[in-house]
């Protein structure tokens, strides 16, 4: 008896370092698969030209992607920018101040929010937040169509307020308890140990929730694409409307067959999202495994 326990011990030690090593190695072969179909524009044109000019021309060969790094980042760091304030400050009243039933309800429906497909709130982008932007747009004297980074940064901000938002409450929720009754032992208020213990506490938890979200935000395709204009220029303004490299995949891969380095240039697109979103999630999971050692310090 005692044996055959043993047994299926080590099966399912192994059967779960063999699922292990598969996902990685799954990484590892989308990596590759990436690197090999972009070898021919790397290949032809040096990196700094690919990276930094704006000259985008498929049909003479020019293939620049800096216009569309730049729209990404911008509208990246637009969402940054709206959601974060509003996670932080929801998700210090669910840990700090909401009872537990309220809190298992807002869970729920940010769990609800979380699952929503993207290409529903790009829908209800166009509906809603089009429409917004383009009435801003003319109460601040500037003539927009209302497809613009602004628009692609509030949709993205909506998609990315669950995410940070239930990382964050955890991560407040593993302060220990004692530690809040020290500060108000010490004559604290419930605001002054919340901003002076609690945050201080948590704030390499709360930059990893952070960092994941605009990993998320970064690679996102049809909501952003749907609602942020999709002209090849550098915007100028919150206004105008921009490309992120996402939407430049999904918006030119059936033409790739027809023009000469036009699947490499996609896939060398591809190459960077996955590098960049590679990069945020491991440094945000990394944080994450560090922030209990911080805590209990």
């Amino acid at each position: 008896m005692l044996k055959k326990r043993q047994i299926k011990e080590v099966l399912a030690l192994y059967s779960g370092r063999l699922m292990l090593i598969f996902i990685n190695a799954l990484a590892l072969l989308i990596f590759c698969g990436l690197l090999l179909k972009a070898q021919p524009i790397l290949q032809t044109i040096s990196i700094s030209d690919l990276l930094f000019s704006s000259s985008w021309h498929p049909m003479k060969n020019e293939f620049g992607l800096f216009v569309f790094i730049v729209s990404t980042l911008e509208v990246t760091m637009l969402a940054m920018i709206t959601a974060v304030p509003v996670c932080l400050l929801a998700a210090i009243y669910l840990s700090e101040y909401a009872s537990r039933h309220f809190r298992e309800f807002a869970r729920f429906i940010i769990d609800i929010l979380a699952g929503i497909p993207s290409v529903v709130y790009g829908l209800c982008g166009v509906l809603v937040i089009v429409p917004l932007v383009g009435t801003i747009g003319e109460l601040a004297g500037v003539s927009t169509t209302g497809y613009s980074l602004l628009a692609g940064g509030l949709v993205l901000a909506v998609m990315v307020i669950p995410f940070i938002i239930s990382i964050t409450v955890e991560v407040l929720r593993m302060v220990p308890e004692p530690i809040r009754e020290c500060a108000l032992a010490l004559g604290a208020t419930k605001w002054e140990t919340i901003k002076y213990v609690v945050l201080k506490k948590a704030k390499r938890g709360i930059l990893a929730a952070v960092v994941l979200g605009f990993a998320r935000a970064f690679g996102e395709t049809m909501a952003v694409l749907m609602v942020v204009g999709n002209v090849a220029l550098l915007p100028s303004s919150v206004f105008d409307p921009a490309y992120p490299l996402p939407a430049l995949i999904a918006n030119n891969y059936g033409e790739v067959m027809s023009i000469p380095l036009y699947d490499a240039a996609l896939m060398s697109a591809a190459l960077i999202l996955m590098l960049v979103v590679a990069l945020f999630s491991l440094t945000a999971h990394y944080t994450l495994l560090r922030i209990g050692e911080t805590i209990e310090r």
